[in-house]
């Protein structure tokens, strides 16, 4: 397998967690390159005292010597500012991002891992996305990719059916969404890229104890329980469970993967049990991409604190999407 990580945000704690990574995978057997900034790796790589090996390639096929990361050039900095916030980091961070994808659409390399981005410097930097999975979505032009995450320790995935939507829109947008199309697609993403055979879901209500017969709310009998009960011949789908409960009674080991209707709601229970070990995965892509479970740490940004582990589980559920996917393909052919 080779697996490309874009850098992220040079002023982040990206490229720190891949330099970090690499160290721990040098010697697999799988290839690495990072889209991105040689500048920027090296700088970090010296100020950290790291004992790696950088080359800078002119392109993504470069042979280097065993225990060598490969840097792919997308663009270089002026300035590198560890912690603040600027439009040229945002810049090199879309840059990447793109760059990288592109490296995969052309089957150049397996898997994509992108390092973390800061919001405010890639609107900085003019881009309209909230994230990862828009941009990589539009880059695609998959309308809807899904925005899942999974930590390898519990096996607990988490799916959300809105991602950043401000908590006002979320109840129109789930009346307006084809939530049919949602869980099936969900459904096939497990089995193709997580090798589920009968994949067990589990739906949260979106209003609180998911609305007590209507007490507080009808989203769950007019819109979600209808979908579940036209979806049950077909998918092993349940719910809608109230969140709070799901979560404190530990129902989520009776399935493979918990549906959460807004984002707080999936993601607060999800970072307080695998903060340091969950991995973001875009699910619906024609390339496989997954991410840290964390933001750019501008605050630890340079100090040689980061914990990589999260981008280092990342990699690894990259490689095994990837193996899941070829053999798919080769069991179709």
């Amino acid at each position: 397998m080779r697996i490309v990580w874009s850098i992220g945000d040079p002023h982040g704690i990206g490229p720190e967690i891949i330099l970090k990574s690499f160290l721990k995978l040098a010697h697999s057997n799988h290839s690495f390159l990072v889209a991105g900034s040689f500048t920027v790796l090296d700088y970090y790589r010296k100020a950290l005292d790291l004992p790696i090996r950088l080359e800078l390639v002119k392109s993504a096929t470069t042979r280097v010597d065993e225990g060598v990361l490969p840097v792919l050039s997308i663009a270089e900095p002026e300035t590198i500012k560890p912690g603040t916030i600027s439009k040229e980091a945002g810049r090199i961070a879309i840059e990447s991002v793109k760059a990288a994808a592109d490296l995969c659409g052309n089957g150049l390399c397996d898997a994509l891992v992108t390092a973390p981005i800061h919001k405010e410097a890639i609107a900085m930097a003019g881009c309209d996305d909230t994230g990862h999975t828009g941009l990589l979505g539009r880059i695609f032009g998959i309308p809807s990719p899904i925005m899942m995450f999974f930590d390898p320790v519990l096996e607990l995935r988490v799916a959300l059916a809105t991602i950043h939507e401000p908590l006002a829109k979320v109840p129109g947008i789930i009346r307006s969404m084809n939530l049919d199309s949602f869980f099936s697609a969900l459904n096939s993403s497990l089995k193709t890229d997580f090798a589920i055979s009968s994949p067990r879901i589990a739906v949260l209500g979106v209003n609180p104890h998911a609305s007590d017969g209507g007490i507080m709310g009808n989203e769950e009998q007019e819109i979600i329980r209808p979908c579940i009960d036209r979806l049950s011949s077909r998918l092993k789908v349940e719910g809608p469970f109230p969140a709070d409960g799901f979560f404190g009674s530990k129902m989520y080991r009776n399935y493979d993967i918990v549906v959460a209707m807004y984002h707080d709601q999936g993601l607060l229970p999800f970072k307080v049990l695998a903060f340091d070990t969950g991995v973001n995965v875009t699910l619906g892509l024609p390339i496989v991409r997954t991410s840290p479970d964390h933001g750019t740490g501008f605050d630890i940004a340079g100090k040689g604190v980061a914990s990589e582990r999260s981008c280092y589980e990342a990699t690894l559920l990259a490689i095994t999407i990837a193996e899941h996917r070829i053999k798919q393909t080769k069991q179709t052919l």
